[in-house]
């Protein structure tokens, strides 16, 4: 799966939001003030079909844009990575890192013990 660009993630998300559109559509559910360019949103799905993340159905000159991959698989890619990269594959860096940085409340932390005590 290759990877997006901050611009790519967030058309993504709003296609995976959307479920489908036209590029109309994605503009509108952009939170951006103001609003991207119709060309800057239409170039950028372009990318996302090349690269296999979107599906196009032509209707005369309109085309209906649509996810080819789901955000759960999107995720798992993208935070296997981070995992890989930063925090070693290491489940006890990863952790640290959450307690010590994210300042993680008590409850939590106890949340997190007692979901990794289930598993």
């Amino acid at each position: 799966m290759e990877e997006l660009t901050k611009t790519e993630e967030r058309i993504m998300q709003t296609l995976w939001n959307l479920g489908n559109g036209v590029v109309r559509d994605i503009i509108d559910k952009l939170p951006d003030e103001p609003k991207p360019p119709y060309s800057t949103i239409s170039s950028v799905v372009r990318i996302l079909e090349k690269k296999g993340y979107v599906g196009y159905k032509a209707y005369g000159k309109t085309y209906e844009y649509f996810p080819l991959i789901t955000k759960t698989d999107y995720r798992k890619h993208s935070f296997s990575k981070l995992f890989k990269d930063y925090f070693d594959s290491s489940a006890d860096n990863l952790l640290s890192f959450m307690v010590k940085e994210e300042n993680l409340s008590p409850d939590e932390i106890t949340n997190l013990k007692d979901f990794i005590n289930k598993q």
